[in-house]
């Protein structure tokens, strides 16, 4: 099985489990707003509590999803900007980059260690 099919069946549990729950809880009770209070079955106070925080859930979500796709794109045209250099630009490049990390090529780099033979 795969993750999607996982995630529907645990959907499916979750809803159930749930929809259990409102069905035994359906005496009114008081609901107090900023505004005032009324009388509301507990079973629509859970129903719309859990739909309220699969919104929530659901457009947090949406934001992630629409941010990485962003971050993506972003990536894909550096990278076609990138491929599109000449090869004597990325020689320099190269420079830059080690100068920034501090990172030198292997050749020039020296041993840190003797090895001693018997």
């Amino acid at each position: 099985m795969n993750k999607q099919q996982w995630t529907i069946i645990l959907a499916f549990i979750f809803v159930l489990i749930v929809s259990v729950f409102a069905v035994i809880n359906v005496r009114p009770v008081q609901v107090d707003y900023l505004f005032g209070t009324a009388e509301w079955p507990l079973i629509l106070v859970i129903i719309g509590s859990v739909l309220m925080g699969g919104l929530i859930v659901a457009f947090a979500g949406i934001f992630q999803i629409v941010k990485l796709k962003r971050e993506l794109k972003a990536l894909k045209a550096e990278r076609a900007a990138a491929a599109t250099v000449p090869a004597a630009s990325s020689k320099k490049a190269d420079k830059d980059v080690q100068k920034k990390s501090n990172v030198t090529p292997l050749k020039e780099q020296t041993a840190s260690f003797d090895r001693k033979e018997k």
